[in-house]
C-alpha cells in the first residue's frame, strides 16, 4: 500500500509541476503579448505624430505657394522686373465643350476638303 501512496504522491507533483510549468508559460506568453502591444502602439503613435507634422509642413507650404501666386503679389514683381506681361484673357464658354470641339473639327474638315475660290466679274456698260 506504501508503494501506491508514493505513486501517487509523483504523480501528483509531477502533475502540479507541469500545471505550473504550463501556466507560468501562458503568463510568459501574455507578458511578451502585452509588451508587442505596447511597442506597436508607440510605433503607431510615432507615427501618427510625423504624419501631423508632414501635414502641418504641406498646409504651410500650400499656404506660401497661395501667397506667391496671388494676383497683387504677381503685379508688383511684373512691374519690379519690367517683365512687361500682360494679364491673361479668360473668356466664359457657357456651351457644350463637346460640342464646341465637334464644331471646330467639323469646320477644319469641311474647309480643307472645299477650298473657296472667289471670283470677280467685270460689268459691261
Amino acid at each position: 500500500m506504501r508503494s501506491n501512496n508514493h505513486a501517487f504522491v509523483n504523480q501528483f507533483v509531477i502533475y502540479t509541476l507541469v500545471t505550473i510549468c504550463f501556466s507560468g508559460s501562458i503568463g510568459l506568453g501574455t507578458v511578451w503579448m502585452r509588451h508587442q502591444i505596447s511597442l506597436a502602439a508607440n510605433a503607431n503613435k510615432l507615427l501618427e505624430t510625423r504624419l501631423a507634422e508632414l501635414n502641418r509642413h504641406l498646409a504651410e507650404t500650400a499656404t506660401t505657394i497661395e501667397i506667391e501666386q496671388g494676383t497683387a503679389l504677381l503685379k508688383q514683381r511684373n512691374v519690379s522686373m519690367n517683365l512687361g506681361l500682360i494679364p491673361p484673357v479668360v473668356q466664359d464658354v457657357s456651351e457644350n465643350p463637346a460640342l464646341r470641339l465637334a464644331a471646330k473639327a467639323s469646320r477644319a474638315l469641311l474647309n480643307d476638303r472645299a477650298p473657296v475660290i472667289s471670283f470677280q466679274l467685270a460689268a459691261r456698260n
